[in-house]
């Protein structure tokens, strides 16, 4: 049995921080012509950046976003450099371009997120603790495999990549990977301060045979277990999980009310 007998007021206040506003006002973004993110109204005179945007009623718009991710990160104002460049869209779903991932949070830019929510074929689930080293929600519990879809990248080529990386796997050793759906998750930043998170997180469920085991190959993963649901119930309800996985793990196995 893999379904979760988890509480109606833990599964609410999740829900509430499903769409939580941000700290701070934040002002439209726009690029080409086209709103892409927000911003906090100060950040481009903090980051010495006025002479890269323009400003009128309608919000900001800039001209370059890999010059803007490139004052950001010489201000300390972007997260975690990555090398890894990410789709920007416009409210349609249209890429105009791409920017550095480490800027994506500072400027509100929307994300596209891949996770694997497996089970054993006893409907235990196998969930992996991030690294301790890890930029965002370090230590703490999520889903087997999880990671950001960078620009250019076909999801399912996405989700090959990071099973390899995070649990030593290949799609071909799975049973019954299935697209279970998409949630969105949007709220203050947890790694950058002024930063704003709109995500659009993609899961999929898969059953991994007797015998199948993870293993990190990317240093990004403390370790794994396999727990029986009502350990795993016990364990979110305690906020031992990363916002997200516990919202997956609620819409894709929670107990009907």
């Amino acid at each position: 049995m893999t379904r979760l007998a988890l509480g109606a007021a833990w599964r609410a206040r999740l829900a509430a921080q499903q769409d939580t506003p941000p700290r701070r006002p934040r002002e439209a973004l726009h690029w080409r012509g086209e709103r892409i993110g927000s911003v906090e109204p100060d950040l481009f005179e903090r980051a010495g950046m006025l002479h890269l945007v323009a400003r009128d009623a309608a919000g900001w718009h800039m001209h370059e976003p890999h010059a803007i991710a490139d004052g950001l990160r010489a201000a300390g104002l972007a997260g975690a450099w990555r090398d890894e460049q990410l789709a920007v869209r416009n409210g349609a779903g249209a890429v105009l371009g791409t920017i550095e991932r480490g800027a994506a949070r500072a400027l509100g830019i929307a994300t596209v997120a891949v996770h694997l929510l497996a089970v054993d074929e006893r409907g235990h689930h196998w969930v992996q603790q991030r690294a301790w080293t890890k930029d965002t929600d370090p230590g703490l519990w999520d889903t087997l495999v999880g990671g950001m879809v960078p620009a250019g990248e076909p999801l399912l080529e996405a989700l090959q990549r990071e099973t390899w990386e995070e649990a030593g796997l290949r799609l071909a050793q799975l049973r019954d990977l299935r697209h279970g759906g998409m949630v969105r998750s949007v709220g203050p930043s947890s790694s950058v301060p002024h930063g704003y998170v709109v995500e659009d997180v993609e899961w999929f469920t898969c059953t991994l045979p007797a015998g199948v085991l993870p293993s990190n190959q990317d240093g990004e993963v403390a370790g794994f277990e396999c727990l029986a649901p009502a350990a795993l119930a016990q364990r979110l309800e305690q906020d031992g999980f990363t916002h997200d996985a516990s919202v997956l793990y609620a819409t894709a196995f929670a107990l009907p009310d």
